[in-house]
């Protein structure tokens, strides 16, 4: 048989036909780190317009997976591909190290002895389980290819990083940014520590829908957002509808929207008929399943009049604000 591979016309090349990557990688991986090629990239590209990525930390808290090399590695490509297009392109990776995902893993490794630490001894225990993890996590990571300040990460626990955080809310105190509301903190008992809303799973719930009275504190003030000169001496209420009857406990306002159109009305009941303002559009279907049939319309006002009018919270001694939002709607859900 003839041979014909003499007879194909190739181009004559130094590199091997076996690629044998899995000797090979760890080889040019130790010869870019023992050459410092990332430190020279960078004296090299001194002076150029600067690309920075703002890299999101990865979890100190186990070993990289599939998702820890998709962000690392599409990163990478473009901190590479920056660099090439003629920008200083550095990249600083870093850690998250706090948190419940920590806390969890150290709890997991050291079950009830864990659970038994005190406050100071558990944030050691976590400070040198995420250290351990930001080794580990460091090394895979070269492995993947990224190149990076490897030797100088930031961390989120170093007394540096907490320092510049600090210096940064004060800055935005300063700039006037910052203010005091509500906001809820879900706590987990189980985990005794607060959550991230992203933390948080939900289970599908089926629960009542009820329509609820926020008696009007304020009559004279009433009329006069409304317009009217006299009003009849009936109970006057806003009625709110809600699928979560159960936060009702925490409620602290009552949101309408700027532009919508609220009629206030007047129903004759067995006690002696009240007023009600409600959405124009969604008088009727409340009125139906409160079984009423027959009312007349006082008033109608945009949902801007109504801001800052005062009621009273429906079991508890508290008043509560109207508020205006733009997330009301007149469809149910």
């Amino acid at each position: 048989m003839s041979d014909y591979k003499n007879t194909v016309n190739l181009p004559k090349t130094a590199f091997p036909m076996k690629a044998d990557l899995a000797r090979r990688e760890p080889e040019l991986l130790a010869w870019w780190e023992e050459n410092h090629i990332y430190e020279k990239l960078r004296e090299h590209a001194r002076g150029r317009p600067l690309y920075v990525l703002h890299d999101g930390p990865p979890y100190a808290n186990g070993a990289i997976h599939i998702g820890h090399a998709v962000n690392k590695i599409l990163k990478d490509i473009i901190v590479k591909s920056r660099t090439l297009d003629g920008y200083d392109a550095p990249y600083v990776p870093g850690w998250d190290c706090h948190g419940l995902p920590i806390e969890h893993q150290v709890e997991k490794k050291g079950g009830r002895k864990a659970r038994e630490l005190d406050a100071r001894s558990f944030r050691q225990a976590c400070r040198e389980f995420a250290m351990s993890q930001v080794d580990a996590q460091r090394e895979d990571f070269k492995r993947l290819g990224v190149m990076g300040d490897w030797d100088d990460p930031y961390l989120t626990m170093h007394p540096v990083y907490e320092a510049e955080q600090l210096r940064a809310f004060a800055q935005i105190i300063r700039n006037g940014h910052l203010y005091r509301g509500y906001k809820p903190v879900h706590w987990c008992f189980a985990c005794r520590s607060a959550l991230a809303e992203a933390e948080v799973e939900y289970e599908d719930r089926r629960s009542p829908a009820i329509d609820v009275r926020f008696a009007v504190g304020d009559r004279a003030d009433l009329m006069e957002r409304v317009g009217l000169a006299d009003l009849p001496e009936l109970p006057a209420s806003i009625v709110i509808w809600t699928t979560t009857p159960w936060t009702l406990p925490a409620n602290q306002a009552v949101a309408v929207h700027a532009d919508f159109d609220y009629a206030l009305v007047q129903i004759e009941a067995e006690r002696g008929g009240e007023l009600l303002l409600l959405a124009s559009e969604l008088v009727e279907p409340v009125l139906q399943r409160a079984g009423v049939s027959g009312f007349r319309e006082l008033a109608r006002v945009k949902g801007a009049a109504l801001e800052g009018l005062t009621l009273r919270h429906p079991f508890y001694e508290r008043t509560v604000p109207v508020i205006l939002g733009e997330h009301v709607t007149l469809e149910s859900g």
